[in-house]
């Protein structure tokens, strides 16, 4: 059974994590009209997350004067909002490792808002760390997931790890 109980609510919280929760609510939609078409999800939307995510990275590394140090991310991705949003804490951040704790997904809401069963939403929630994925690569880094909210844990736990050359 999964729990999703954000901590931090304000109005502004509030309307941002609906901004989040559209997005949620798009990818729930393409897959259940893809899946109503015969199509797997795993079928097409890892890859189509993936490439945005690859994408996104390449931009934030830009953005980070072509630095790949997770200290950039750290700052150029999951700012205060961003935090506020998921409500993340830091648990260590230097440029080679970046740790955060996610104590509210407001993905995960909005699946249960759609009435995704846990299992579909553990699924979806596979599909859109796709994305997370293919920023780590960006940062020639590996993120490694071991809790996640969407599949029953109290929180998610991220750890980018950046290969060192």
């Amino acid at each position: 059974m999964i729990t999703n109980k954000g901590k931090k609510r304000n109005f502004i919280i509030e309307n941002f994590r609906k901004t989040v929760e559209q997005r949620a609510s798009w990818l729930w939609l393409l897959c259940d009209e893809a899946e109503k078409k015969g199509l797997a999800w795993e079928d097409f939307a890892p890859a189509a997350i993936t490439r945005y995510g690859e994408k996104e990275g390449q931009e934030l590394v830009k953005r980070a004067w072509d630095s790949k140090s997770l200290l950039g991310l750290r700052f150029l991705l999951f700012t205060l909002p961003a935090r506020m949003i998921f409500d993340i804490k830091v648990k260590k951040l230097g440029s080679h490792e970046f740790n955060m704790e996610f104590n509210y997904c407001p993905l995960v809401n909005a699946w249960q808002k759609e009435g995704c069963s846990d299992g579909q939403i553990a699924r979806l929630c596979d599909i859109a760390m796709c994305g997370d994925h293919g920023i780590a690569k960006a940062y020639d880094a590996e993120l490694v997931i071991t809790e996640r909210i969407s599949r029953g844990d109290g929180v998610c736990k991220m750890h980018y790890v950046r290969k060192i050359k």
